[in-house]
């Protein structure tokens, strides 16, 4: 039978095959069997079956599985999403805080809120290109390092004016949903995708709940405790805050620099290595808007868009609202 009917890569004859060095017996042994990675593959069998006609990609998703490529890169883009969205909302739980030290409005909070979330609207329309060229492991692993430092900076601001740069700079954190969705798209095959892509979407999103409970619920009180113990009682939240983004920050940015180095663009290895051998079959952002630009297309934009804005609202003005309204703690509105 004819190898290139088996070929991941599109449009590769067996000529081409041949000046890769590749023995075209291999597709025949890699058609036989599921397991049996690609020829072109940095890797000769995977923990899970896969489509070669697809480019290798996963037919089955084993949740408890860790292994490369396609399993680690599920895992490896849901715990990146949950550390964007940890570090995306880090200050929000605090936001009443720094509402009352530095005598902030409450137009001026909110509009640090729209900037930060201006931003990762900005952020995700140019990180679709990116991936297309690189796929989603590097932008993953840049978004998060370059997010991080604006939020670890959270304590240095002491004006409306501040708070809204260093919130607009931390939203570079929220394109990273571009990457949680390109990603497991790249590694499963279509039969399976969806459910791929709801774990990753799913599990990460957690990260703006986890926000809550560690920034708000957790480490304010732990240290506005260690604060007031040194005597410091009259400035123990006003120290507390200044200090506690530094935390989620650091973890984020070491998280990025492990990430590029435990993972894999693609089934069958890192981009640079198949564009070497042709083993590509990119889709352009040009070329999914002309496919994709339907009337459904449209209304899944503005249903999205009115979701994921009342998640947002949610995750940004849920504790000012406890506080402002009931008189709780921020500790309180935050576990709340």
């Amino acid at each position: 039978s004819n190898s290139n009917n088996f070929n991941p890569a599109p449009i590769r004859t067996a000529v081409e095959i041949t000046a890769l060095r590749l023995d075209p017996r291999e597709w025949e042994k890699s058609r036989n069997d599921p397991y049996k990675a690609s020829p072109e593959s940095v890797y000769e069998y995977y923990d899970v079956p896969v489509d070669h006609n697809e480019g290798d990609r996963a037919t089955r998703i084993k949740i408890h599985s860790f292994k490369r490529p396609h399993m680690r890169a599920l895992h490896c883009a849901w715990f990146s999403f949950f550390m964007a969205f940890t570090i995306w909302f880090a200050p929000a739980p605090l936001l009443g805080e720094i509402k009352e030290t530095l005598g902030l409005s409450k137009k001026q909070v909110w509009t640090s809120s729209i900037a930060n979330d201006v931003m990762a609207i900005v952020m995700r329309i140019a990180i679709g290109p990116l991936c297309d060229k690189y796929g989603a492991r590097i932008p993953m692993a840049v978004v998060l390092m370059l997010a991080s430092i604006p939020t670890a900076m959270v304590g240095l601001v002491e004006t409306a004016t501040g708070l809204i740069v260093v919130r607009l700079f931390i939203g570079i954190a929220g394109s990273s949903f571009v990457m949680a969705q390109f990603w497991p798209s790249r590694m499963f095959s279509r039969e399976i995708a969806g459910t791929a892509n709801g774990i990753v979407g799913g599990w990460g999103n957690l990260g703006g709940a986890f926000t809550q409970l560690f920034v708000g619920g957790l480490l304010f009180p732990l240290f506005k405790m260690f604060y007031e113990e040194e005597g410091d009682e009259d400035d123990a939240p006003e120290l507390a805050w200044r200090k506690i983004c530094v935390i989620p920050a650091v973890i984020a940015f070491c998280w990025g620099m492990i990430l590029p180095f435990v993972s894999d663009d693609a089934p069958m290895g890192n981009y640079d290595q198949m564009k070497k051998t042709g083993a590509m079959d990119r889709v352009f952002l040009t070329t999914a808007l002309r496919k994709t630009a339907t009337v459904n297309t449209w209304i899944l934009y503005i249903q999205y868009a009115c979701s994921f804005g009342v998640e947002l609202a949610m995750n940004n003005g849920a504790v000012l609202y406890y506080k402002s309204e009931y008189g709780l703690t921020t500790e309180r509105a935050a576990t709340i």
